[in-house]
């Protein structure tokens, strides 16, 4: 099956509309990671038809769980999730940030090539990170462990924003989340053409929940 083909499929699958423009830009960025890679090493997976599920569908995957407005994907590695939803979503804002400058120099270049205005990037480590306006929400991909996650960025989260961890099997971190965080949902997603168990766990900071 073609990559183009197999995109549309998945994304059908997942039940989400995204238009065929929109899928064009995607697979833009993926011969952008395949060409990179090569040379940067910026993900272990090498075969381009792999990449569609395990990177592209998997970050689609989250997609109907998430809510507009301004957001951070914290060690965003290549791109993942917050390039491909920045992709899907033109009218959100998103913010790349990693401390790995080889990584954050291809997510620079992919923003320029794909022509990207809702996307920016910054290279620096999360607790060091600082900035004025704050982000409705936060998401992470195999970053580190959820409590940690959640302590090293709520200097970054809006009044009422959430945090999104994308996770394979998350009960063993679930019971070490500190007692002034909320997980309001745990979602088990089915991604096409990805074998592996993956979760989404949505948190709250405990204290605005009761404001």
């Amino acid at each position: 099956m073609k990559l183009a083909e197999e995109l549309n499929s998945g994304i059908l699958r997942l039940g989400l509309k995204i238009d065929c423009q929109t899928q064009n830009k995607l697979l833009d960025y993926l011969a952008l990671l395949v060409k990179w890679n090569k040379v940067y090493n910026l993900t272990a997976i090498r075969d381009p038809a792999q990449m569609v599920s395990h990177h592209l569908l998997d970050s689609l995957a989250v997609l109907p769980h998430l809510w507009a407005g301004r957001w951070l994907d914290v060690g965003c590695g290549a791109g993942l999730p917050g390039l491909v939803l920045a992709i899907a979503h033109p009218d959100w804002s998103v913010t790349l940030l990693d401390s790995n400058s080889k990584k954050t120099g291809f997510v620079q270049q992919a923003i320029i090539e794909l022509g990207l205005k809702n996307v920016s990037v910054c290279c620096a480590r999360a607790e060091e990170f600082t900035v004025t306006d704050k982000f409705d929400g936060i998401i992470s991909r195999a970053f580190t462990e959820l409590g940690d996650f959640l302590q090293i960025t709520s200097h970054l989260l809006a009044q009422h924003g959430g945090w999104v961890a994308m996770k394979g099997l998350p009960e063993q971190e679930l019971a070490n989340v500190p007692n002034n965080y909320l997980v309001e949902q745990v979602i088990t997603l089915c991604v096409p053409g990805l074998d592996a168990a993956r979760s989404l766990v949505i948190a709250r900071n405990k204290e605005e929940q009761t404001q």
